[in-house]
């Protein structure tokens, strides 16, 4: 009768499991209340290349049609504060765009054997990422994430306005030109951002990986041209 009246009844074990379903199920909302981001917030911090390659919460703005040819003069950032000066560059010996000598940080290469920035097809621009004794212009690109906005000034005065697609790192020992550089949708106005990724090849005397930002014709308004046209900058070719 004793060892009988220990041991839990049919009644009690139920009792006991309802309790523990109802402890599951508290700590199950709970995880959920702590782990999802509210609408309208911050992703992960910057930096995470994962949430970079991400797309941006709703839906991406329309693509603007193509404006005619008119070389760059000047690239701004908002999110990273940059506001800096394009000079047209040539392809390096690989055949990519070469960025300014390592005694411009602050200036960016654009690749004037291809397309200007807002005409039809890839515009391609490309910068350091740092000297090896202080950051350039591109040292924190790889922390750009979908939907952030990029101006690029023309000397026609217009203001083309790109909203970036997604943000990517290229492995240099698997590099496709066409698939880093080629347009990912034809008949837009695209723009792509070239730096120096990944670690230091000592045998090559360059890096791994590019990071490469993508992005996309969405608008334009009138610019501040600078009174310059951009020309070609002296120096050895480099890498970035």
């Amino acid at each position: 009768m004793a060892e009988r009246e220990r041991s839990p009844s049919g009644t009690g074990r139920l009792l006991a499991g309802v309790a523990w379903l109802v402890l599951l199920l508290g700590l199950w909302l709970w995880g959920r209340e702590a782990t999802d981001v509210p609408a309208g917030a911050s992703g992960p911090a910057t930096g995470d290349m994962a949430a970079a390659g991400r797309p941006p919460r709703g839906d991406p703005p329309p693509a603007h049609h193509p404006l005619g040819t008119a070389p760059p003069q000047r690239l701004d950032i908002p999110a990273l504060g940059v506001r800096a000066p394009v000079v047209a560059r040539g392809p390096d010996e690989r055949g990519a765009p070469d960025p300014p000598p390592f005694d411009q940080p602050g200036v960016v290469g654009w690749h004037a054997g291809g397309v200007a920035p807002g005409a039809a097809d890839t515009a391609l621009l490309v910068g350091h990422v740092g000297t090896g004794t202080r950051p350039a212009v591109f040292h924190r690109v790889d922390t750009l994430r979908p939907g952030r906005r990029i101006g690029v000034v023309r000397a026609d005065g217009a203001l083309a306005e790109f909203t970036v697609e997604d943000v990517r790192v290229v492995d240099r020992a698997r590099f496709d030109a066409h698939q880093a550089y080629g347009p990912h949708r034809a008949g837009r106005a695209e723009l792509r951002l070239v730096a120096c990724g990944g670690g230091f090849d000592r045998a090559s005397g360059g890096c791994t990986a590019d990071v490469i930002v993508s992005a996309y014709l969405t608008g334009t308004r009138a610019g501040k041209p600078t009174g310059t046209v951009p020309r070609p900058a002296t120096g050895t070719p480099t890498r970035a």
